[in-house]
């Protein structure tokens, strides 16, 4: 049996979710599924380096808001726009399918339709809207923080709540999720969510806790299950309800 928990799952969720240079590691044939309980250690590299763009472009002398679209385009880059593509697919399928066979077909392309356009609009919108309402690094780190990590403690709850809506692709090669790495990744996204303070942490952690599980019947309702690109839409989802509760908090 493999270890229910391995530190070479940070390094995992690190090479699959970011685009960072590592050093080669062998992962001993470990799934994703495995190691999903990571992810919000890999969200925390990204919210690190997002909170240091907008610090160097707020220190050189640009407006709040510029600095906020460059915190966003670092976090994009490191990343390689993972969730964003999840997010744009979901959204053209759910909204432009009319059978669940045709919706999966309309998530497999990789064209980008009318409804995946106006949802990532509307995400860097809200995203970058939150940002530009917080008064500077010191807050804008916190807020990263909570939303890189916590986000992306649901895809995994997700992959253990439903099974995958395909007999192939990502969801289905990455392995079943346990509830123990379910369990873990939850728990490190929660405790990531006290950066905030512990009012605005409980007021996210519901909003979250609502979030998977109004997602999650949707998704089982459109496509009867989960795959790749809804764990990444649920990702941005959480991500912008985080951003927006610090945002409230601070303001």
């Amino acid at each position: 049996m493999r270890d229910r928990f391995d530190p070479l799952d940070i390094a995992l969720c690190l090479a699959f979710f970011t685009r960072l240079p590592l050093p080669h590691f062998d992962f001993r044939d470990r799934a994703l599924a495995d190691a999903i309980w990571a992810a919000p250690v890999a969200g925390l590299a990204v919210a690190v380096i997002a909170s240091a763009a907008y610090a160097i472009t707020t220190w050189l002398g640009p407006p709040i808001g510029p600095a906020a679209a460059l915190a966003l385009a670092a976090a994009m880059l490191t990343t390689g726009c993972l969730h964003e593509d999840g997010l744009s697919d979901v959204a053209d399928g759910f909204g432009g399918g009319s059978t669940r066979e045709r919706k999966l077909e309309i998530m497999r392309d990789s064209r980008i339709g009318s409804y995946g356009t106006a949802a990532l609009v509307i995400s860097l919108l809200l995203r970058w809207s939150a940002l530009a309402a917080l008064a500077g690094p010191a807050q804008v780190f916190a807020a990263f923080i909570a939303a890189h990590c916590a986000s992306r403690a649901l895809p995994g709850a997700l992959m253990h709540v439903l099974p995958p809506a395909r007999a192939e692709g990502l969801s289905a090669s990455a392995g079943t999720v346990s509830q123990e790495s379910a369990l873990l990744g939850a728990a490190i996204g929660a405790m990531s969510l006290l950066i905030l303070g512990l009012g605005p942490a409980l007021a996210a952690l519901v909003l979250l806790v609502l979030l998977l599980a109004g997602f999650g019947a949707l998704c089982r309702r459109q496509i009867g299950g989960q795959t790749g690109d809804t764990a990444g839409a649920l990702q941005q989802l959480g991500e912008i309800i985080v951003l927006l509760v610090a945002a409230a908090s601070f303001s």
